[in-house]
């Protein structure tokens, strides 16, 4: 036996022992936050700052509250599906009763789900925000049955949710599909999540600012203003909310009518902001794709007709990732683009929103190529000049090292590409990723954001996902997302795409 072909893989074990030996304090200090987070029923991203129910964060802290309490992981979801409305939506904030109204802004009084959204299905028992965020549940509940499958099975964890995550996604792709395409559209920057990005500039333009005086930002009570959005971003987002629930929370489909002086049946009156606003966003129908896939695996477990559907479904994410080149992918800049649906046209600014399509698994090979080269490259410069994914440009004129999504690093982001780059092969790139955001969760505190370059810390300290990522990073082995939804690979050949007549670049 030749002594150095064993010996190798030992020494690489003793190497994972010891990393994970010298990683143990951050473990427990991410419990921690955990820990000092969860309601009883739900976890908040932050006491101080956002003391309430978030839906895209449930789904991340879902994910890695797994590694922890599987039980309270399914609570996690059970808690925010189960303030579902009736027409499929999941409303982005679930309210808390035992917080002050001024504790938070906008609050349920802003929202009034109960009355505004009464004809949208809006529950009555449980007070709620109105629009949504991106679609990571399916995913998280997935992930979350692996964690312990007995558990879940005895809770019948995936029979509960699986109608409540269809429906959500039937909702998405129905009620909001504004383009007439097929894709999602978002009518609120805070839906898509990345609140501030620069790719919404151009779509908020055409939006007049809430009064200063009609609202106050509970967030600067928790913040310095050079890290959160300006005052006029802030009112043009009220202003949007406000218009979109004084219209009973009513979504408008099949704007076929595009161009600057457009008009149609989403402007409500003189100068109204409804309808100034619907976006296509390539990481928003991602993740929607994603757990399209991770609904394919639910409907195969669940089994009986549930497993006969998860064919259909499949074919349908695949179908809705051709959707999602043909519409957003920009083979020049090597990166998905938004598409402003007012104007027709794709939105310039380069957004980490457009790598995120890396963890689709039927992504054409030749498209997750040109991300990966994109993502090392000046724009984003991952495994070269920042030591985290920024959330956007580095060359951009818009770019703000530190100002709430115009440039800082996300956890719930680089957590995405890592995924995306084992998913297609960049190991290598993905381990680099990993370690870079151990570091800098374990240094910042677990901030809600940090500086790209240096991975210093910004907005809320012990912040929920930030905190619950890191344990799934530490967990990591080399997991993938979809084993099974796409054959044994859990990605489509290059092959599979010639034949469909794709454009690889």
């Amino acid at each position: 036996m030749d002594r150095s072909t064993t010996a190798q893989p030992l020494a690489h074990r003793a190497a994972l022992r010891a990393a994970a030996s010298s990683r143990e304090p951050l473990r427990e200090r991410a419990a921690e936050v955990l820990w000092a987070n969860w309601t009883g029923t739900s976890t908040v991203p932050s006491r101080a700052l956002y003391p309430h129910q978030w839906s895209w964060d449930s789904a991340f802290i879902a994910i890695g509250l797994r590694h922890l309490s599987p039980l309270r992981a399914q609570l996690e979801l059970e808690t925010l599906l189960s303030a579902q409305w009736g027409d499929g939506r999941v409303p982005h904030i679930v309210f808390n009763d035992a917080v002050p109204l001024g504790a938070y802004f906008p609050g349920p009084d802003f929202w009034r789900s109960a009355t505004a959204g009464r004809a949208a299905g809006a529950p009555a028992d449980v007070q709620t925000s109105g629009i949504v965020q991106p679609p990571v549940h399916a995913l998280a509940a997935w992930l979350v049955h692996r964690a312990d499958p007995g558990l879940s099975r005895a809770r019948s964890f995936l029979a509960r949710l699986r109608p409540r995550l269809a429906a959500w996604h039937r909702y998405l792709l129905e009620s909001r599909d504004a383009g007439g395409a097929g894709l999602a559209a978002v009518l609120h920057p805070w839906e898509q999540g990345m609140d501030n990005s620069p790719c919404w500039d151009g779509p908020l333009s055409r939006v007049a600012p809430a009064a200063p005086g009609a609202f106050h930002r509970a967030d600067l009570d928790h913040g310095v203003p050079e890290d959160r959005p300006t005052d006029a971003d802030y009112g043009r987002y009220v202003r949007l909310a406000a218009d979109y629930r004084d219209r009973g929370y009513a979504d408008v489909t099949g704007l076929d009518v595009t161009g600057p002086d457009a008009t149609g049946p989403d402007v409500i009156g003189p100068g109204a902001a409804v309808g100034t606003f619907r976006v296509e966003d390539p990481a928003f129908n991602a993740l929607l794709i994603a757990s399209e896939y991770a609904l394919v695996l639910i409907e195969a477990e669940s089994g009986g007709r549930a497993a006969a559907r998860s064919h259909e479904r499949r074919a349908r994410a695949r179908a809705l990732t051709r959707t999602l080149v043909a519409r957003l992918w920009d083979p020049g800049r090597g990166l998905f683009l938004c598409r402003d649906l007012r104007s027709g046209e794709l939105i310039g600014e380069r957004g980490v929103t457009g790598l995120v399509p890396l963890v689709l698994p039927a992504l054409p090979p030749g498209v997750a190529a040109a991300l990966v080269r994109t993502a090392r490259g000046p724009h984003f410069g991952l495994g070269g000049t920042a030591r985290l994914v920024p959330s956007h440009d580095l060359t951009g004129t818009a770019f703000d090292r530190r100002r709430y999504w115009r440039g800082p690093a996300w956890f719930n982001v680089n957590w995405l590409v890592g995924k995306g780059l084992r998913l297609h092969g960049e190991d290598g790139l993905a381990d680099g990723l990993r370690e870079a955001m151990l570091d800098a969760a374990g240094a910042s505190g677990f901030a809600e954001y940090v500086d790209p370059y240096t991975g210093e810390g910004y907005g809320a300290r012990g912040f929920g996902w930030t905190a619950a990522l890191t344990l799934d990073l530490l967990h990591e082995g080399r997991d993938g997302l979809f084993e099974g939804a796409e054959g044994e690979s859990g990605r489509a050949s290059e092959g599979e795409f010639a034949e469909e007549g794709w454009d690889h670049e």
